[in-house]
């Protein structure tokens, strides 16, 4: 056991020994690391110190010599100059303010489509018809109703007018007491009852003319017109379909075909609301499309929109195109350069002219 502890402690006396001197050695070498970290940053300084630029220095001549300094100066320029229109821009799409999906007035089966994307129609071109028969047997009843109550008329009138001679003149015999009291009364009550009785026939014959009317609208809708002049964009019904101005399930369609005026096209922008007190009616604009990006439109602003967007805090902008194109359609994406500093352009329609 003596032994033992003896050479446990002989252990412990050669552990402090050697950590003695490595613990000296770390504490020596702490001041050369600092020296050395000092020079590493006094020679960085000098690098940094000797890549500024030198101001301009003088040579005997008295010429000043320009330095690398003076290279930026189409920079400098740039940045002096007044900022140019293309300062705000904003981005948005060809819209057209007359669009429409043509539909049937009347539930109906398509008998005949006239119509393919693409086709040039005027105001009031037929565009499809409906199955017409019901529609046509019900006009042709509504205009005998018309013949039948026009006749009506015409009997009364006659016996009116028959019994207008027989009043005037049992009134005549009464005066020379040739016709008594009771024919008089008799002869006057007749007339009242077919005057009363060509009034009522007089209204039935309006009555049956408006219904004719009627049956004759209902009859003309089964032609589906186009309302204004543009070009087909959509056909959506297919002759054999059924045609509703509801939608009433299963395979019922609502529309004929989708119908744009390329004369209403212009340009729809929303503007940041921080910049859109820079904007005003007429301020000219440069359109770029993104399918044409080499074509640039000019434009100016139609109307800026009274009222914002609260989620995206901008404000929508409508601009007009001063120059129409074929090439221009609906729903193309477009980028759009305000020229803040051009003078404004005149004051324009809702729909913009021709160019």
């Amino acid at each position: 056991m003596d032994d033992k502890t003896q050479m446990l402690r002989s252990l412990a006396i050669e552990r402090r020994q050697h950590a003695g001197p490595s613990s000296r050695r770390r504490r020596r070498l702490l001041p050369v690391l600092g020296i050395a970290a000092l020079l590493i940053l006094v020679g960085s300084a000098a690098a940094l110190w000797l890549m500024i630029p030198n101001s301009p220095a003088t040579v005997p001549g008295g010429e000043i010599l320009q330095t690398a300094q003076a290279e930026p100066a189409p920079a400098q320029t740039l940045a002096t100059e007044p900022r140019r229109a293309g300062s705000l821009t904003a981005s948005g799409y060809v819209v057209a303010r007359r669009k429409a999906t043509v539909a049937a007035e009347v539930t109906g089966k398509v008998v005949d489509l006239l119509v393919e994307e693409g086709m040039v129609v005027e105001a009031g071109q037929v565009l499809a018809r409906l199955d017409n028969v019901l529609a046509d047997k019900d006009f042709a009843l509504a205009q005998s109703r018309v013949e039948a109550s026009d006749a009506a008329v015409a009997a009364i009138a006659a016996d009116l007018r028959d019994a207008e001679r027989i009043l005037n003149r049992t009134q005549t015999l009464s005066q020379k007491n040739f016709a008594t009291e009771a024919d008089l009364t008799k002869a006057e009550a007749r007339t009242a009852v077919l005057r009363a009785q060509l009034r009522q026939a007089q209204a039935q014959l309006a009555t049956a003319r408006l219904d004719a009317q009627r049956s004759g609208a209902v009859l003309d809708k089964h032609q589906i017109r186009a309302p204004f002049p543009g070009v087909v964009v959509e056909r959506s019904a297919q002759p054999g379909e059924m045609i509703s101005p509801m939608s009433a399930g299963g395979f019922t369609r609502t529309g004929i075909c989708t119908l744009v005026d390329m004369d209403s096209i212009e340009i729809e922008v929303d503007v940041n609301e921080a910049f859109i007190g820079r904007l005003h009616a007429g301020t000219g604009v440069d359109a770029l499309l993104d399918a044409y990006p080499d074509w640039i439109i000019p434009g100016a602003v139609i109307a800026i929109v009274p009222t914002a967007n609260r989620e995206k805090a901008t404000v929508k902008v409508r601009i007009g195109l001063k120059l129409k194109d074929p090439r221009i359609l609906p729903d193309m994406a477009v980028k759009v350069t305000f020229q803040e500093h051009g003078a404004p352009a005149a004051a324009r329609s809702d729909t913009p002219s021709g160019g």
